[in-house]
């Protein structure tokens, strides 16, 4: 069991952080949020030549206070056990890295901690899949929450009773916080930052660490999933022309009439085989070209957005953000292709 520096823990100028840790945890999770908590008014004021002010104790408990084993094979130190906690100012809870339900399985101590820690009122911070940990343990119930985009449907499945955000990078519900992403954790951070000590606090940690601040959406980071299977032959057949012919102009008629069917027959084996009509369809795959045009090449917003099969300039970039979340510029600048 690692020593607290400095007693830090009994400190009452120090507002007390306890990450939770468990074994097949990402360790980044980990130890990225301690150090963005531990740092936090302390990094910033050291460039600018000023006396460090710390804001918080951060200690990282386990199960039974002994390591943890997390995915990528590191073992980190714990400071106290689930039992030794008597008050928290956060609980934060670090992304799952194994198998998730073998992760939820092996940690009914955790998911005690998280139920006590909500009965006496203790922020919850989840982060990515380590929201399913909440979730499990019962304290996100008609709640609502965000996870990694990539297990939206796993999560909505397993806990329809939750209102889930998956396109969001932070919720709030009372005291719970979600996050989504795997390294989302530093937006959680600072999110809680802000909220206990104050925004040029947040602002100057973000700067210190050299982080993007207030993002907002995971939009930009998640994938279409238009290949989504599927046993609708003739569905499959248009995907596979459309995915040719995506930039030509022609409307849901032409594209039923090109297959011999009603307008209103596409539409209900569109919706049934892929979740969504045959016009939000190609909507999805041109902006999906649009964002590669725009990762891997030099072409102007104007060109790309003609190239994809767009000509009103107003209604593709409102297209484009809400799809993604960012302008079409702005998706360049974090996107594109360094040479």
């Amino acid at each position: 069991m690692l020593q607290d520096s400095a007693n830090s823990q009994t400190d009452p100028q120090l507002l007390n952080i306890v990450v939770a840790g468990y074994d097949k945890a990402l360790a980044s999770a980990i130890t990225g949020v301690t150090d963005l908590f531990g740092l936090a008014g302390v990094t910033w004021n050291l460039i600018e030549g000023t006396e460090p002010k710390r804001a918080f104790s951060v200690r990282i408990a386990s199960k039974d206070g002994q390591p943890i084993n997390c995915i990528n094979g590191l073992q980190l130190g714990a400071h106290l056990s689930f039992d030794d906690i008597d008050q928290a100012d956060a609980i934060i809870i670090p992304t799952i890295g194994g198998p998730i339900d073998d992760v939820l399985n092996d940690t009914p101590e955790l998911q005690a901690l998280l139920k006590r820690a909500n009965e006496q009122g203790w922020t919850i911070a989840g982060n990515c899949t380590g929201n399913f940990l909440l979730a499990e343990a019962g304290i996100l119930n008609d709640k609502t929450a965000t996870t990694h985009w990539g297990f939206k449907e796993q999560f909505q499945h397993r806990y329809p009773q939750i209102e889930l955000k998956a396109d969001q990078l932070i919720t709030r519900s009372d005291n719970i916080y979600c996050a989504g992403g795997g390294l989302a954790w530093f937006d959680l951070g600072l999110h809680i930052i802000e909220r206990q000590i104050g925004f040029e606090a947040a602002l100057q940690t973000a700067k210190a660490f050299v982080i993007d601040y207030r993002r907002d959406t995971q939009l930009s980071y998640s994938l279409m999933r238009l290949a989504k299977p599927h046993k609708d032959d003739l569905v499959r057949e248009a995907q596979a022309w459309l995915e040719h012919h995506y930039a030509e102009q022609f409307t849901v008629e032409d594209l039923a009439e090109r297959f011999s069917i009603s307008k209103r027959t596409l539409i209900r084996r569109f919706n049934a085989a892929l979740e969504m009509p045959p016009n939000t369809y190609v909507q999805s795959l041109r902006i999906e070209a649009a964002q590669k045009l725009l990762e891997e090449t030099e072409r102007t917003v104007d060109v790309v957005m003609n190239d994809v099969g767009y000509e009103d300039a107003s209604s593709f970039r409102r297209l484009f953000r809400k799809k993604t979340g960012l302008t079409p510029t702005e998706y360049r600048r974090r996107f594109a292709r360094r040479l």
